[in-house]
């Protein structure tokens, strides 16, 4: 008897821990108790939906055209180099801009296949439905800086130019010296350490460590302060100050599993291909490739973004002092982004 009965007990454990790792369904725009669609989008090869949001000139009178990808946690509408400069800017300078849902966030489809490749896919494809030309310009942000490196591995034919503010380093990536990649690593706060140990080596566990109460997760998801350089805290409380939003709840609406989980299983997983490895698109200086990144980022470590512009030393780079992760809200550093990235002034 009490054999059954631990039987039993050990059938109901394992089953509800299998439960606990699985993440509800998500709450797909325009599906019965789904969240509405009100943006423009567009259906891609695999019958998914890609939302965008444009902004600046119109694209018919544009001079450049650039697509520009989000952070983490984000969605199309912070598009921090179509709002941060004036309109006055962008207009004078000519600049139409196209700001995505990545996959799983705001509106846009959730993509359960996606992979490293998979998004560059997309952003080819959103350019070609909206008559972008031969060759756009791409921008990135954060972790949306990251998927920047996917462009120009997979469509650099496509590419006018590029920039990654502050791109999200892989630290599995192998080019990074074991030394340095594990030393970096080490500096992040444990909860982080653990989190993306999970994402890149269990990632069937990442919704359930970081919905779980038990143990600390990731520090970005809950935003706690620690993770923010002192210019990152002011800039911060000049956002607030001013009513201006980043990371709403918006980009997460169909669910926390296809968007923010999914970004750190593909970010953090396997890539396939090494960044360190990726051969300069513009051979003949027929564009250019920008990096920024600020010497006080305390979500991506500057020692290795150094690293990885010293083996591209066709990237111009660029190192704030002082800054954070948050730079891009800075006055002026968009300005300077778009002049050096479209027309080459320094």
């Amino acid at each position: 008897m009490f054999r059954r009965v631990a039987l039993l007990l050990l059938v109901g454990l394992l089953a509800w821990a299998y439960q606990a790792t699985q993440p509800p369904p998500p709450k797909i725009c325009g599906s019965p108790g789904g969240p509405p669609i009100t943006a423009p989008r567009i259906k891609l090869r695999d019958g998914r939906y890609l939302a965008y949001k444009e902004h600046g000139v119109s694209k018919q009178v544009a001079r450049y055209k650039i697509i520009f990808v989000h952070g983490f946690g984000s969605s199309r509408h912070d598009a921090v180099i179509a709002t941060k400069p004036s309109a006055e800017f962008i207009e004078e300078l000519g600049v139409h801009i196209v700001s995505l849902d990545r996959p799983g966030y705001g509106e846009s489809d959730p993509d359960p296949k996606r992979t490293v490749k998979s998004l560059a896919l997309d952003i080819e494809e959103l350019a070609d439905q909206l008559g972008f030309g031969s060759k756009f310009y791409v921008v990135g942000y954060s972790m949306g800086g990251q998927v920047i490196w996917s462009c120009l591995q997979y469509i650099p034919h496509r590419l006018a130019g590029a920039t990654l503010y502050a791109p999200v380093v892989n630290y599995w990536w192998p080019g990074f010296p074991a030394n340095l990649s594990t030393d970096a690593y080490y500096k992040q706060p444990p909860g982080d350490q653990w989190a993306l140990r999970v994402a890149h080596h269990i990632p069937w566990l990442t919704y359930w460590w970081n919905t779980q109460k038990l143990f600390p997760s990731s520090s970005v998801i809950v935003g706690k302060p620690e993770i923010f350089s002192s210019q990152d805290l002011e800039i911060r409380r000049k956002m607030q100050a001013s009513g201006i939003q980043t990371n709403r709840p918006h980009g997460k609406q169909q669910g926390v599993y296809e968007s923010n989980h999914r970004d750190m299983m593909i970010g953090f997983g396997r890539w396939e291909f090494d960044p360190i490895e990726i051969k300069n698109p513009f051979p003949n200086n027929e564009g250019s490739v920008h990096l920024w990144q600020g010497d006080e980022d305390r979500l991506v470590p500057v020692e290795l973004q150094r690293f990885i512009v010293g083996k591209l030393p066709w990237i111009d780079y660029h190192e704030l002092p002082g800054a954070g992760h948050l730079f891009a809200y800075n006055d002026g550093i968009n300005e300077a982004m778009l002049k050096s990235m479209l027309t080459g002034e320094k």
